[in-house]
């Protein structure tokens, strides 16, 4: 039988959580969560309230991540379905995309092709995140000193699921999946696009299916980790940070995350998942 009284204090817990992670963790109020458009979905607290309790095992000890280099894919079955944060060093530095995306690379795909932003309006999320950016259509408007995040300019940062067939298979011929994720692993169809300048993502979990990877483009990126509030009294969180050519794997059901960028540097990555 449920214990209604222990539920309601686990419940309790984690909103508290959620609400000290928003506010201390990344200067943000809850209250801007569930006001701000497509920052977050709507139903995340009811996600959290009824997420499993997890098995504090998978950050026990970790205080770091797991740093891999010149992995081949049968190495990485020992790491392949691990909790625990990864970086594989200089994975991506031979993609195209590592010389060739730019802002611009993506307002041109967009612009040109017909039916680009609709495909937005059918299931591909677009996230603003803090900025005041609520389309991607906002985003390509924007003049070109905000673009470059010139002095006085307010920085912004988006991400948005990449899912019109077209543009999704022009730009896949800048980058490939990681060659060293599992042969018969599964992977979405679509992919995901974050650019920006400083803000980055607010602490969150991702309620997603898969394991998530995440290719660093352009820009360093700094990850802040931290465990979810069952486990706080045994983990740890923890900051790290990323390079261009870098890859971190990092369970985002189980680590709550988020993401800056160092002041004037512009960040691009292109993320999925695996499973």
């Amino acid at each position: 039988m449920v214990n209604l009284g222990k539920e309601k204090r686990r419940l309790k817990r984690r909103l508290q959580y959620i609400q000290r992670e928003a506010i201390s963790g990344v200067g943000f109020a809850v209250e801007n969560i569930l006001s701000a458009r497509c920052l977050l979905p709507s139903n995340y607290f009811v996600w959290e309230a009824t997420r499993p309790v997890a098995n504090c095992n998978y950050c026990v000890n970790i205080t770091k991540p797991t740093i891999l280099r010149n992995i081949t894919r049968k190495s990485f079955n020992y790491y392949a379905y691990s909790s625990k944060p990864i970086i594989v060093k200089e994975a991506i530095s031979h993609w195209r995309a590592i010389k060739e995306f730019t802002f611009y690379t993506f307002k041109r795909l967009y612009e040109q092709t017909v039916g680009s932003y609709e495909s937005l309006d059918y299931g591909c999320q677009f996230l603003n995140f803090k900025s005041d950016l609520f389309t991607l259509k906002d985003v390509f408007n924007m003049p070109k000193a905000r673009v470059e995040n010139e002095p006085g300019q307010e920085p912004w940062y988006v991400g948005w699921g990449n899912c019109h067939p077209e543009i999704l298979s022009k730009v896949r011929q800048y980058y490939s999946i990681p060659e060293f994720l599992p042969e018969d692993a599964e992977f979405p169809e679509t992919e995901n696009i974050f650019f920006g300048y400083e803000i980055g993502a607010v602490m969150h979990l991702d309620y997603i299916p898969r394991l998530m990877w995440q290719g660093q483009v352009k820009g360093n990126k700094t990850w802040s980790v931290a465990p979810v509030p069952e486990c706080e009294h045994v983990c740890h969180k923890f900051d790290y940070y990323v390079e261009p050519g870098d890859i971190v794997l990092l369970d985002t059901r189980l680590w709550y995350h988020a993401t800056t960028i160092p002041k004037g540097q512009f960040s691009l990555t292109v993320q999925s998942e695996y499973g």
